[in-house]
């Protein structure tokens, strides 16, 4: 029986190519997406090996929950985020740490992100969504993992080292000129070094900084100048290489002896530090591969309806010869076993194509990241556990889609078989009944979910189980009701062909009728990819009518202000906008982070805002209260979600407390006199020294004696000033009270206090500018004036001033580029899909053998019989994109209607798109209806009247 299953694998290998491309695809996604989470993964642990590479870290004790530990954009010794944090600890246990025994010399490593890179020809130098860091490096104080190919480390602000990535993007080299963009503006800088690094950096711009000036950076943008997150620590006992991990436990325990009490610090090993660091940026990646799975569950359900149809084609050509083999003894289990020995050669060939076309997948992916600037150095190769995987799932799928044909095969009756009058198609309406019933469940849970949103109620268990529940009832149902809707849609969309082509029409639309389920089988391949691609087209419409509602209606201001680098626009250029002439208003945003409302930090954002925020930039959409007038009289003014949220009115009292960290003026003064008191008596003390040498006339000593007196003089005048200044937090506690509540989209989910509270909640440090809005003066010439304010911030190459009509594409192109690649993932259901038209097709020309063959005899045209059967296809495939667009549309105005509080505020149908998707639906269907057509006409007249 095995034989005879491979003998009918081999002599239906056409069809089953169709089949396998199915299992492939589907099977391709399953692999890729466990190669591509593997290649995430390496990069991430080749990164943190190489950029958190001390033997010893040092860190807080305590660990806490709310963020308060942290200073923002302190210093740190590696990238990734840990999912813990702890309390931050003083810059100055540096001092502690080079005490230890064995003990490199111990800095802070302060790191700077938010950079620009200029080179020579004045163009920013970025990467596709990458960041642009800047590193402190010295030759006292290196990156181990750092190697010079040439030159050597920077020396003071006018000097910066690239990585060798970021050498090849700029085409800087040793000597040239070129620019960095800090925070105050543009620095004119030479390239000092190249160097390279073991682990590609996944297109980031590594930029070495002289260490002063990487601590000068990262002190402005933090409010704990004299406090960092981490210190790293490199061992001696290896003679400079890495510490194996035994001498990296006793490193870390001398230096845990070591550490003050008071200093709430903990020594942990570099392996321990980059373990966690690896694994929490890991399971912050972790969305991927579930996304692309996704994609491989769509693909190989719509996969399993071919696989079901080519197995019912190869079972009906093969049923005589299945009812001789029982006729002889062969045992319904026996015939079961011929089918399935097919299906897993099937399944064995489409998940082996899989696996190669999912591992090509990854590779290509990564070659393509490598040209758009982000190179990865991960392995992408498939582990025999991801091949295994891909073939179980494929094998799996095949098994299940072969299954009922095979029983088919297997249990019916010897002489029916024989005398082809097998298994007539059962009645439908008891499984149209059934679907019908499970639609309209689906159909209630949505209706009682877009009516809850409308009403802005809250369901007890959530919106977002009703809606779910809702769609897989209606996806399940409607592929349940499908064959009973056939006849009907045969009928009802055949009705234009069948007036326009009255023969083949007609006979197109009854033939479909003839085999209702597998027609639905086929539709159900469009409809599932249909219904996916329409609501996301629903969604993405709806959002981009938003963003254009809101500007066109809400925004007042001309202008729209950005950085394209940190996100923060710089003091000077904020400044130099003020400047320029034929502005109105100017209305900067300044976030305040780290402020706490009762005790607790709101799910939004504080910021402080200008009189002109209400008045020239968004119109307040007021539930209660005045909002001009609260902002103004210092009063706060809150969204509407964190209102409800917080339970707050208009006239509620609410405690408001922030810690700032501040200079301490007198511990500073003390710190500088202290200096200057020792360095004066080590000036006394040598000078005192110098009178005994030349009083005993010892002219070489008395010599030497003065050069140090010169030295630590020269040391005093040159002494960093920064290392004597002393902070102290100072904690700013206020009752403030709600004057009003609004609900204006973009502001639902923030806290908005005028700039003198601002000032008194936050500092300079903890407070920047993130967007700016400006208001034109009463008939300026606005295209001049966005020339003035384009040369206005020309200097700082990152701030992007924007007119009304590009700050609505740039909304609505962020929309587009998230949707583009899932179109494109989703198109692959499509494709599918035509080779399930295509063997829908070749299996009603093979039951219609003889049928064809009597057509062609009494005069049919070859054109005709092709237009018949591309009619067929047409419906077919126009009746699933029918199903799909209308669940797929559905889906859509609900899901804005619950996302409406979070931005979909205006409903947007793309019909533009819909009717592309039927006119595309019609193509595919002809397309798809070549191939039977060929196999149909090929065989002569005669052989097919007389076809048994």
């Amino acid at each position: 029986m095995i034989r005879i299953g491979m003998r009918d694998a081999r002599a239906h290998r056409r069809r089953f190519a169709m089949s396998a491309v199915a299992i492939a695809l589907g099977v391709a996604f399953v692999v890729g997406s466990f190669c591509f989470r593997e290649m995430m993964n390496n990069q991430v642990a080749d990164m943190m090996a190489t950029n958190a590479d001390h033997d010893v870290y040092v860190r807080g004790s305590d660990e806490v929950t709310d963020g308060d530990g942290s200073g923002e954009g302190g210093a740190s010794a590696g990238t990734g985020s840990s999912a813990k944090e702890y309390n931050t600890i003083p810059v100055d246990l540096t001092d502690t740490l080079n005490a230890v025994e064995g003990v490199e010399p111990v800095s802070v490593t302060y790191s700077v992100s938010g950079l620009v890179l200029v080179d020579a020809n004045g163009d920013a130098v970025a990467t596709m969504g990458s960041p642009t860091l800047g590193i402190g490096m010295s030759a006292d104080h290196p990156w181990r993992s750092a190697t010079f190919t040439e030159g050597t480390y920077p020396s003071g602000e006018g000097e910066v080292a690239l990585h060798a990535f970021a050498a090849e993007r700029s085409g800087l080299k040793v000597g040239d000129k070129a620019k960095v963009v800090y925070q105050d503006g543009a620095k004119d800088v030479t390239v000092s070094g190249i160097f390279s690094t073991d682990a590609a950096q996944a297109g980031a711009i590594i930029l070495g900084l002289d260490p002063a000036t990487a601590k000068h950076y990262s002190d402005l943008k933090s409010d704990e100048t004299d406090k960092t997150s981490v210190i790293g620590v490199y061992g001696t006992a290896n003679g400079g290489l890495p510490l194996t991990g035994e001498q990296q436990r006793e490193l870390a325990d001398r230096i845990n002896a070591a550490l003050p009490a008071d200093a709430h610090a903990h020594a942990v090993t570099g392996d321990d530090y980059r373990a966690e660091q690896t694994k929490s940026t890991q399971e912050s990646l972790g969305f991927i591969q579930p996304l692309i799975l996704i994609f491989a569950v769509i693909a190989l359900f719509v996969g399993s309806f071919i696989i079901a149809n080519t197995f019912s084609m190869i079972v009906r050509e093969s049923m005589r010869g299945y009812a001789l083999l029982r006729s002889i003894g062969a045992a319904p289990m026996q015939v079961f076993g011929t089918v399935v020995v097919q299906a897993v050669l099937l399944g064995l060939a489409g998940s082996a194509a899989g696996i190669a076309l999912g591992w090509g997948m990854v590779e290509l992916i990564a070659a393509g990241l490598a040209r758009m600037g982000t190179p990865l150095s991960g392995a992408v190769a498939p582990s025999p556990a991801d091949m295994l995987a891909g073939l179980l799932v494929g094998l799996l799928v095949t098994l299940v889609g072969a299954s009922l044909p095979a029983r088919r095969a297997a249990f019916a009756p010897p002489i029916q078989a024989m005398n082809e009058t097998v298994n007539p198609e059962k009645p439908v309406l008891r499984r149209g009944v059934v679907g019908a019933v499970l639609c309209a469940l689906g159909a209630g849970a949505w209706l009682w979910t877009y009516r809850i949103a409308l009403t802005g109620g809250d369901a007890p268990i959530g919106l977002g189980w009703p809606l779910g529940a809702g769609a897989a009832l209606i996806v399940v149902g409607v592929i349940v009701l499908a064959p009973a809707l056939v006849g009907p849609a045969g009928a009802t969309l055949g009705w234009i062909p069948a007036h326009v082509f009255p023969v083949t029409g007609r006979l197109a639309s009854r033939n479909l009728a003839r085999s209702k389920r597998r027609t639905a089988n086929t539709a159900a391949a469009l409809f599932v990819g249909l219904a996916i691609v329409s609501c996301l087209g629903v969604v993405a419409s709806s959002a981009k009518a938003s963003v254009a509602s809101i500007v066109d209606t809400g925004l007042k201001s001309d202008f729209a202000v950005f950085s394209a680098s940190s996100g923060q626009i710089p003091d000077d250029a904020e400044q130099a906008i003020r400047n320029v002439e034929g502005l109105k208003s100017v209305s900067a945003n300044r976030f305040i982070l780290g402020a706490k409302f009762d005790g607790e930090r709101v799910n939004g954002m504080t910021f402080a805002a200008q009189d002109s925020l209400f008045t020239d930039v968004y119109a307040p959409q007021t539930q209660s209260g005045d909002a001009n007038e609260a902002l103004r009289d210092g009063r706060l003014v809150v969204g509407e979600t964190i209102a409800k949220d917080r339970g707050w009115q208009v006239g509620s009292v609410v405690r408001v407390t922030t810690e700032n960290t501040v200079v301490d003026e007198d511990a500073t003064k003390k710190a500088q006199e202290a200096y200057q008191t020792s360095v004066q008596s080590q000036v006394a003390q040598l000078q005192a020294q110098l009178a005994r040498q030349t009083a005993t006339r010892d002219a070489a000593g008395a010599q030497a004696t003065a050069a140090k007196i010169q030295q630590v003089t020269e040391d005093a005048k040159n002494v960093d000033p920064a290392q004597f200044v002393k902070t102290k937090t100072v904690k700013v506690d206020k009752e403030l009270t709600v004057g009003a509540i609004i609900s204006n989209n973009v502001y639902r989910t923030c806290v908005i206090v005028n700039d003198e509270l601002g000032d008194e909640l936050g500092t300079k440090q903890t407070m920047f500018t993130m967007i700016m809005y400006l208001t034109a003066e009463p008939g300026q010439d606005l295209g001049a004036l966005k020339e003035r304010l384009k040369d206005a911030v020309k200097p700082y190459y990152v701030v992007n001033v924007m007119d009304r009509d590009e700050y609505k594409s740039t909304m609505s192109s962020m929309v587009d580029q998230i949707l583009l690649i899932l179109y494109a993932l989703l198109a692959l259901s499509i494709v599918i899909a035509v080779f399930g038209i295509v063997n829908t097709l070749a299996l009603s020309v093979s039951e219609r053998t003889r049928e064809i063959g009597l057509l062609r005899a009494i005069g049919t045209s070859r054109g005709q019989v092709r237009g018949m059967l591309g009619i067929e296809a047409a419906i077919i495939a126009v009746f699933g994109t029918l199903l799909g667009l209308a669940v797929g549309v559905a889906a859509g105005v609900v899901i804005r209607a619950v996302y409406a509080a979070d931005g979909l505020e205006v409903l947007a149908i793309p019909w533009g798109q819909i009717g592309a998707f039927l006119a595309l639906s019609i193509v595919v269907g002809l397309v798809a209806s070549v191939s039977p057509a060929s196999c149909a006409l090929k065989q002569p007249v005669l052989d097919a009247v007389s076809s048994e």
